[in-house]
């Protein structure tokens, strides 16, 4: 049953790139982003409220928090991914730039935390990059798009990264589902508000757009975003985040097959490298976490990795990733769309 749930899982997750490539051929980021938080958001506030208690307690200086991070982690983030592929970036491409988000965390968890960064993580991050480099000369070189497009997604996952800290400095935690909540209807006012500005708010009138967006809401965030939480109390944080690592391949494989994608030597081999750098922070945090933390009991979601710690991108199927996740925390990675990561992740 695991291995049904979790190829199902990264099949889901990994269509959240895919669906912003098919939204992209019809309509802009803000239109596509627009449609697709609206239903959710207001989906999200019938079931808090059908619940009865999932505003109590909150103050206001939370959901503020909340809201800002649900800002860079989803608006943030989800604009700048839509935007760089509808501009012409592969899907596999901004999916490799998202998965090495958790490095990047990693790595700046030592000069803005003050947590430990052991020589594994940076060669991990040395790794990852080089990977990251390596597939976007190899699609900058054969799609003809502006080299500042692929500047696009790495500022997305800088705002993934900046969410993560951001939220590692919240004292008192929010419900994840409260948190998700907020992050989705901030989402939704953000995007609702760029597109009126833009005059982009109203839809194409044909089927690929609403079926792109169905795609979305069901496959990218129910599907994913439910897979998630269900494996993640099953097998624990560490067998999901291990998924993760597959996002960017199955991604690219998947974007060559679909939309014809370059795929290439290149291309392949610049993910092995990113995958080798992400397994290696992934065993060095491994190899430092008590064997205790894997699995929490009761009903508390598993504590996830540290910003110091990151094993993989959390993020958003990439539409409504899980919140970041701080140290010390009993809350799962999100991300994302999240995002890492960390956020994951978000995947979009």
């Amino acid at each position: 049953m695991n291995i049904l749930l979790s190829t199902a899982f990264v099949f889901c997750w990994s269509s959240g790139f895919i669906g912003a490539k098919l939204g992209a051929g019809g309509a802009s980021a803000v239109t596509v982003l627009m449609w697709r938080f609206l239903p959710l958001a207001l989906v999200l506030l019938v079931v808090v409220t059908l619940r009865g208690n999932g505003w109590r307690g909150l103050t206001a200086r939370q959901v503020a928090g909340q809201a800002v991070i649900g800002v860079l982690s989803q608006s943030g983030y989800l604009l700048t991914v839509y935007y760089a592929i509808r501009l012409g970036v592969a899907s596999g491409t901004t999916a490799l730039i998202d998965g090495v988000q958790p490095l990047v965390a990693g790595a700046l968890a030592g000069p803005l935390l003050h947590q430990y960064v052991s020589r594994r993580q940076w060669l991990g991050l040395g790794l990852g990059m080089a990977g990251v480099a390596l597939v976007t000369l190899a699609d900058a070189a054969g799609s003809g798009v502006a080299w500042w497009a692929y500047l696009i997604p790495l500022v997305g996952m800088l705002s993934l990264v900046a969410a993560t800290f951001l939220e590692s400095r919240t004292r008192t935690p929010v419900a994840p589902t409260m948190s998700l909540t907020i992050h989705c209807v901030t989402s939704a006012v953000v995007c609702t508000a760029l597109a009126a500005a833009l005059g982009q708010a109203r839809p194409p009138a044909d089927a690929a757009f609403w079926g792109a967006i169905t795609w979305l809401v069901v496959l990218s965030t129910f599907g994913g975003y439910g897979l998630y939480w269900l494996l993640l109390r099953r097998s624990g944080v560490t067998e999901v985040n291990t998924l993760m690592f597959l996002m960017a391949p199955v991604t690219a494989v998947w974007g060559a097959l679909m939309f014809g994608e370059p795929f290439g030597p290149q291309t392949a081999l610049g993910l092995t490298v990113a995958l080798a750098g992400v397994v290696i922070v992934h065993r060095s945090g491994r190899a430092r976490r008590p064997a205790s933390s894997v699995r929490s009991s009761g009903s508390s979601p598993p504590p996830s990795r540290t910003a110091a710690q990151p094993a993989g991108h959390r993020g958003p199927p990439v539409g409504c990733a899980p919140s970041p996740t701080s140290p010390g925390r009993n809350r799962p990675a999100p991300h994302p769309e999240r995002s890492g990561r960390a956020h994951g992740p978000p995947g979009p």
